[in-house]
């Protein structure tokens, strides 16, 4: 119905349970949509001028219009509010886990410890979304031309040493960064001992630190 807005931010509201309000004047008429998180960090101060995709839904006969920084996270919205018990919470929530590129390639490679790190998503619930979901985000990733990261630890490996960053306070982000520039950038092989990839990761992960 409505692709997308474009128009000026009147304000951006927190609400409960981390939602986020986007309040967009288009030609004299203020639009409310419901935005993730991380967008609504990126978004501009008030009086800037920006483009958001729309998906509109309707629920309990009230409609409700739901925004994002480009077509495909609304494509991968929308795969994901396809999956049986997902709704739009819960969308959004993996939305703000994890960057688009590293949630697409978690669903198609079945990483369940990585999702399960979105506020509200159980192991049942991860294992449906891959389940769902694999092949097709393997064929909306051909079709929309979308590149996703391949490397990483074997998977044998990567639970624990994803387990053992996560405990030691990264971020599901900042994780999946790390193991792909371990791998792709230092080479480290996939089969390398658990030690070995921590120990990279660590010291990626420390560097960017230091470099804030």
């Amino acid at each position: 119905m409505i692709s997308y807005l474009k128009g000026i931010v009147a304000g951006i509201q927190k609400q409960s349970g981390n939602r986020h309000i986007l309040t967009l004047e288009v030609n004299g008429i203020g639009y409310d949509l419901q935005i993730p998180a991380r967008l609504a960090q990126q978004l501009p101060e008030s009086g800037g001028e920006v483009q958001v995709f729309t998906h509109y839904q309707i629920r309990e006969e009230v409609p409700l219009l739901y925004g994002f920084g480009s077509p495909a996270e609304r494509d991968v919205f929308r795969h994901l509010l396809s999956v049986s018990g997902i709704g739009a919470a819960l969308a959004i929530a993996l939305l703000d886990t994890l960057e688009l590129p590293e949630l697409v390639q978690t669903i198609i490679t079945g990483n369940i410890q990585l999702l399960i790190q979105a506020p509200g998503v159980g192991k049942k619930t991860a294992e449906r979304i891959c389940l769902e979901l694999k092949s097709k985000l393997i064929e909306w990733r051909k079709t929309a031309g979308f590149f996703v990261a391949t490397g990483g630890p074997a998977p044998g490996i990567l639970e624990e040493v994803q387990m053992a960053l996560l405990a030691l306070g990264y971020t599901p982000t900042e994780v999946s960064h790390a193991l792909h520039v371990v791998s792709e950038d230092i080479g480290l092989p996939k089969d390398a001992y658990v030690e070995e990839w921590l120990r990279q990761a660590i010291a990626h992960l420390s560097s960017t630190e230091c470099s804030h």
